[in-house]
């Protein structure tokens, strides 16, 4: 009888040191407290439940290189960049916006900043259903200039079932570990199993996070919007007009060009003041010499007059 009641807790701690050599946690320190009588025992659920390991890491990762022969969901990534140009900043950022809400998606970030001629450039990322990227990169553009337009789509269907497969064989583990440890009756059973246990929950939160960060990247694309302000877009045609609308638009355009010119000279200037003002006192300083000189008498002048 008494080697009966020692068989059970053999075989106990022989399925968690193979739990053990499964996650690479405590393996060495659990062997070194296992009763010698176990031994053989140990080696036989080891060996068992490894070749079970295998068959259900097997049965996880079946067919992952191949999603549509395994019946699988293709899993892909969808992303677009858009470089706009537009005369009304205001109007085609609310276009963006409204676009991007009438398809089921949102703005995720915008970043708006003035040039020094006043002009606005805007950075806006938006996050769109994946059925209707098509359409907002189709409808984007709608009222503005568009300077360039590229997309790409990864397909991360073998990463995506991998991890999902990890994560199942974590989770089936947990269930086995938390299934010993509630017919654990020793103390240091009892420890090495809650430890395994909780490096295995860790491993799940992981895993889990992975498999999240997947699904959201899947179901929407994203796409950055570089909006820039112009005075014309390049390439517009000009309305028809008569010859007061074209003098008063060449009076209008030269006296902008005019205002222009007097800035940059101002700046200019503002560049080159001080060797400018250097130039100048000297000029003046060699003009007063002079001056000075002519007004001196000379010496034999000075002798006769007295």
């Amino acid at each position: 009888m008494k080697r009966n009641r020692t068989s059970a807790p053999a075989a106990l701690l022989a399925a968690l040191l193979l739990l053990s050599v499964l996650t690479g946690c405590g393996a060495q320190s659990a062997a070194d407290t296992a009763p010698s009588e176990a031994a053989g025992t140990t080696d036989f659920a080891l060996s068992t439940a490894t070749t079970a390991g295998a068959a259900a890491a097997g049965e996880n990762t079946a067919g992952e290189s191949d999603a549509k022969t395994s019946g699988r969901e293709t899993k892909r990534i969808r992303s677009a960049q858009l470089e706009l140009q537009t005369t009304a900043f205001d109007d085609a950022e609310k276009s963006l916006n409204a676009l991007a809400e009438s398809l089921g998606g949102y703005l995720e970030s915008s970043d708006v900043s003035g040039g020094g001629d006043g002009l606005r450039t805007g950075s806006y990322a938006f996050r769109v259903p994946a059925g209707r990227f098509p359409d907002f990169l189709a409808r984007a553009g709608t009222g503005c200039s568009v300077v360039s337009r590229s997309s790409s789509v990864e397909d991360v269907t073998q990463d995506y079932y991998d991890t999902a497969g990890r994560l199942k064989t974590q989770q089936t583990k947990l269930e086995r570990l938390q299934a010993l440890l509630a017919r654990a009756d020793k103390m240091e059973d009892i420890i090495t199993l809650e430890s395994a246990i909780s490096d295995t929950e860790e491993q799940i939160d992981t895993l889990s996070g992975q498999v999240r960060y997947y699904d959201g990247q899947v179901a929407d694309a994203s796409v950055t919007v570089s909006l820039t302000e112009v005075y014309r877009l390049p390439g517009a045609e000009q309305p028809a007009s008569g010859f007061a609308q074209r003098l008063s638009a060449a009076f209008a355009s030269g006296w902008n060009g005019a205002v222009t010119l007097l800035q940059s000279a101002a700046v200019a200037l503002a560049y080159l003041w001080l060797p400018v003002i250097v130039v100048i006192a000297a000029v003046i300083a060699v003009r007063a010499a002079r001056k000075k000189r002519r007004r001196a008498p000379s010496a034999p002048d000075a002798q006769k007059k007295s």
